[in-house]
């Protein structure tokens, strides 16, 4: 079976912490690829502070160096929350010779109770939880547990340093700093 790696979130702007994460568990677990997976409004957050075709195009640029990496647009092109169990039940129904690779944050497995449906949802898709040192990573449910370089980025941090009027270089792909610039997003500055 084909193994892929499905890695969602708002990605409000991407950043290397996303890319040094999905290649790391690329890598680890042998996938043959990783998923990007925009979510249209998360279930745990308040809405995306850019708009959808704006996070879209952020991570296009941000992957397109990867042959790897691929966007998958499902929780956009269906409206409302996106739940992971509805998108997991799409794709496991589109792609039955595909196995699927859940991969969330060390936050996300202590929250992994409160999902939606988990109980079914531990059955449709393997969860990879990437280890962070402030996170024990304990949980009732089989999560296969990855280890990456730690990397204190987080999308919140650059939205931020961005209002400061700090520099972000480094902190996101090149492609998604001219993308942040050009379209002024996040009110971003000539700084940026």
């Amino acid at each position: 079976m084909k193994k892929v790696g499905l890695l969602g979130g708002t990605f409000d702007p991407p950043h290397i912490g996303h890319l040094v994460i999905a290649e790391e568990v690329y890598h680890q677990l042998n996938l043959d690829e990783v998923w990007f997976i925009p979510s249209n409004e998360p279930p745990h957050k308040n809405k995306a502070n850019t708009a959808v075709k704006d996070r879209v195009a952020m991570v296009e640029a941000a992957i397109a160096n990867n042959d790897h990496f691929l966007l998958h647009t499902i929780e956009i092109e269906r409206s409302g929350k996106s739940y992971t169990f509805d998108t997991i039940q799409l794709l496991t129904q589109k792609h039955p010779e595909i196995s699927f690779y859940f991969i969330i944050g060390a936050d996300m497995v202590e929250y992994l109770p409160n999902w939606n449906r988990i109980d079914e949802l531990v059955h449709m898709v393997i969860f990879v939880g990437v280890k962070r040192p402030e996170y024990e990573l304990t949980t009732n449910y089989p999560i296969h547990t990855i280890d990456v370089p730690g990397l204190d980025i987080s999308s919140t941090m650059i939205r931020d340093r961005i209002a400061q009027h700090k520099p972000i270089t480094y902190f996101i792909p090149s492609s998604v700093r001219r993308l942040i610039k050009e379209n002024n997003l996040y009110g971003s500055s000539e700084r940026t």
